[in-house]
């Protein structure tokens, strides 16, 4: 694996099949009653976090420990940020540490990758602005490949708010590596700025009619309504949205009781899920959760354990 992993597109498909296949490895370790590895002691990992987050920080929190590194994390609000330093500074002054790898949420996109220019440490990109969120998009995929097997051919439906989503950007490139065929499913107004000229060159199909999609759908990964980076109406009121790309008790009976339900979360409940879609069988909420402390386990390992290890 390469020094950093600042987008889906810093792996190819033989490297996610590698990073799956320890990931169920260390998906064996959270279910024993002491969950340790040796393979990354003496290693420190900095978890650096700008945006708000449970699930990432957290995850990539206890894959670290589980893993034997010294972690440590720091928020922007409880940095020297929040008195005006630049980023170059804090992160210059971080790695001056001696960190052997930063994971790093940021609201600029882009950021990751000028970040990995500065710093001498292995950067994971924990989500940069509207651009790209990796570790999301394999874990997702990873989820959806032990529940359903290959990918390779499966149709998979993306449904919401695409001008906003950087779990989207990067799950369509994950998924279309793994030979899935993906569909996505937005109003006008959150259907991304040059969406079909990207989607002719990737290999996606975009659509506004999600009663249409999601008969044929193999799996269905519902995305946020992100209000807080809205700033102005991009729909009329949250019952017409919810009427139209929500996933609803109606829209359930359409699906078939196989096909698998994930949402990256958090999730607005009643607006773009309705609550018996993620209570069900059907649902890989909590699988996602899961699976991302297995999944960022094996990030880790591959960017900083020796070979030796």
């Amino acid at each position: 694996m390469r020094r950093h992993l600042l987008s889906v597109d810093d792996v190819d498909a033989d490297e996610i099949a590698a990073l799956f296949a320890t990931a169920t490895e260390m998906h064996d370790v959270q279910r024993r009653q002491v969950k340790k590895l040796p393979a990354l002691r003496g290693r420190t990992v900095i978890n650096l976090f700008f945006e708000d987050s449970t699930r990432t920080r957290s995850s990539f929190e206890i894959a670290g420990k589980w893993l034997s590194a010294d972690t440590v994390n720091i928020t922007g609000k409880g940095s020297s940020a929040s008195k005006g330093e630049s980023l170059r500074d804090t992160v210059r002054t971080i790695a001056a540490m001696g960190v052997d790898a930063l994971v790093m949420r940021h609201g600029a996109s882009g950021s990751a990758q000028q970040v990995a220019q500065w710093v001498d440490a292995s950067v994971v990109n924990a989500g940069d602005g509207t651009h790209e969120h990796p570790s999301q998009a394999l874990l997702d995929a990873y989820t959806l490949q032990q529940r359903i097997g290959a990918l390779e051919g499966r149709h998979v439906v993306m449904v919401g708010d695409l001008t906003h989503s950087r779990v989207f950007r990067s799950n369509v490139k994950c998924l279309t590596k793994l030979g899935a065929e993906v569909t996505v499913v937005a109003p006008p107004t959150l259907m991304p700025s040059g969406v079909e000229a990207w989607s002719r060159e990737a290999g996606f199909t975009t659509s506004y009619d999600l009663d249409e999609v999601l008969p044929k759908a193999d799996a269905v990964m519902m995305l946020r309504v992100q209000r807080e980076r809205m700033a102005g109406g991009y729909f009329p009121s949250a019952r017409e949205y919810t009427v139209g790309y929500g996933l609803t008790r109606d829209r359930l009976d359409v699906l078939g009781p196989d096909v698998p339900i994930c949402h990256p979360g958090p999730m607005n409940r009643g607006l773009e899920i309705a609550a018996d879609a993620t209570a069900g069988a059907q649902s890989l909420v909590l699988d996602q959760v899961s699976a991302g402390v297995a999944v960022r386990m094996a990030i880790l390992y591959h960017l900083l354990a020796g070979e030796d290890s």
